[in-house]
């Protein structure tokens, strides 16, 4: 059955544009981070401090495979750093398979990303000047991997809503 992947940077809509996407295609929509969670029992942050990246890294692969072999149909919603690890960007393409990336502008991601630091420790301590920074460094590092993605749906300026209906455009 097809899966719909979603990717991109944290704070580019992944979670919230996927919900909307299920809720209007009525397929069932699995955040990667709250399928390891639910599996393992711990929170992301816990399986980093207790077993390190590369354990959860390898975690999230296995994860990963798991949900693409499900017989059901789903939208899968990566964690920002999935595509980049374990070679996890070449299963965004095959059959069966449709990856989209949603691109956003370091404004809109710095915009979106600000208003809620405190909730996503990677960034909670960081002044705005060092977000900025970190976000511009980020994406150039990962540009590569979410390229990958068979489309790119750009989410700057644009409602949830607008964002699904250019999702379900480049999946007709």
């Amino acid at each position: 059955m097809r899966k719909i992947i979603l990717l991109g940077y944290m704070g580019c809509g992944k979670s919230t544009v996927a919900k909307t996407l299920s809720k209007n295609t009525g397929i069932p929509f699995v955040d990667l981070d709250q399928y390891i969670e639910q599996k393992t029992k711990l929170t992301i942050n816990a399986i980093f401090e207790q077993r390190g990246e590369i354990y959860f890294r390898n975690l999230e692969h296995l994860a990963f495979v798991e949900l693409l072999n499900s017989p059901d149909r789903l939208i899968i919603g990566l964690g920002g750093g999935t595509p980049c690890y374990a070679n996890n960007h070449e299963l965004l393409i095959g059959e069966n398979i449709s990856s989209i990336y949603l691109k956003a502008s370091i404004e809109t991601l710095f915009n979106r990303l600000s208003l809620n630091k405190s909730k996503r420790p990677l960034i909670a301590e960081k002044s705005e000047e060092e977000l900025k920074e970190f976000i511009a460094m980020h994406l150039f590092e990962r540009s590569f991997y979410y390229n990958q993605a068979q489309y790119k749906v750009s989410v700057d300026d644009k409602t949830i809503d607008e964002t699904v209906v250019d999702i379900v455009a480049v999946l007709a």
